[in-house]
């Protein structure tokens, strides 16, 4: 991306439903370069003025999260299909994990999803951490408004690991959808992890051929357990089953889906919504402050004798950070 980025440009783009713009656009809210975190603040603001984009908008943020090998990527295929073929325009945001460490994501997910990357109503784009969780929530959460802005009015969030990833996504969406399978011991496990008591909805996939019955032996489990970890006149999660090879209970799926949007309500959706904001906020501002610590001159100047005296053993950890933090203060 050149230095200078044309704001004007891309806001226009992104009104016309531009691909092109809006992924230039996402590449500028995902990017850790100071110039570009100035100008994506400046598109971001462009963007909201209209109320396409942030508490005001009226896209669907579904987020959706599973164990490995659950079928992530063919239900939101067959899911974002019918979608776009009810005349919805469908954004994906494939959150990799494994890119905390390396900064980058990887393209997996598009690949897999070949049908519907080829539909000129959908948008599928991988979205890195930005090497943080803090990251996460900055570059997916303004991916989003981007989608918005751009038209999508279905925006799909997935996350492919199970931990912390979760909760942060959960933090961003409408509705959290959790999928499963039968016989993996996730009821359980499930519960330790804190992942059934932040999910909306449960679905266990791959309820086809001889394995159908398994899956509704597994719902009817799931349902057993969150009976033990929701309080009573909250949301009751529906636990249902589906196939997102065949297609089979995707559209219900879908229903429960929108189910519980219409249980917040207006009033409770636009709540929800202002706390994440505010959530938002706060993630923004550690995110920044990390930023600015890295890149002290301050702190560069003692951070290769600080780690060269923590890894003798020579400077315990909490009298490290002490003495970057005092760097950073007194720049």
């Amino acid at each position: 991306m050149a230095a200078a980025v044309d704001v004007d440009a891309l806001v226009a783009g992104i009104g016309a439903g531009n691909r092109a713009a809006t992924a230039r656009a996402i590449t500028l809210v995902e990017s850790a370069k100071p110039a570009h975190r100035a100008a994506a603040r400046e598109l971001l603001t462009r963007l909201s003025a209209d109320g396409s984009a942030g508490v005001a908008s009226s896209a669907v943020r579904v987020g959706i999260s599973g164990v490995p090998g659950v079928g992530k990527s063919t239900f939101i295929e067959s899911l974002g299909t019918r979608l776009t073929a009810a005349g919805h325009r469908v954004g994906v945001l494939a959150v990799d994990p494994s890119s905390v460490r390396t900064g980058g994501s990887v393209l997996g997910d598009k690949t897999r999803m070949a049908r519907l990357s080829a539909d000129p109503r959908a948008y599928i784009r991988p979205s890195p951490s930005a090497g943080t969780l803090g990251g996460v929530a900055r570059a997916t959460v303004q991916a989003m408004s981007v989608l918005e802005a751009a038209g999508h009015d279905v925006v799909l969030v997935e996350t492919v690991g199970v931990g912390q990833s979760e909760v942060t996504v959960a933090g961003m969406v409408d509705t959290f959808l959790f999928l499963t399978l039968a016989r993996t011991g996730d009821q359980l496990q499930g519960i330790k992890k804190g992942i059934l008591e932040i999910a909306d909805v449960i679905a266990v996939n791959k309820a086809d051929g001889d394995r159908e019955q398994e899956a509704r032996t597994a719902a009817r489990e799931l349902a057993g357990a969150l009976r033990l970890v929701r309080g009573h006149g909250e949301w009751a999660p529906p636990v249902v089953t589906c196939s997102g090879l065949t297609d089979v209970g995707v559209d219900d799926l879908w229903e429960r889906v929108l189910a519980h949007r219409d249980h917040l309500g207006v009033d409770g959706l636009a709540r929800k919504r202002a706390g994440q904001q505010l959530d938002f906020t706060w993630a923004l501002v550690r995110d920044e402050l990390d930023q600015r610590l890295r890149h002290s001159p301050a702190v560069r100047a003692i951070r290769d004798d600080v780690r060269a005296e923590v890894l003798a053993g020579e400077l315990p950890a909490t009298v490290a950070a002490d003495r970057i933090l005092a760097a950073y203060d007194e720049a």
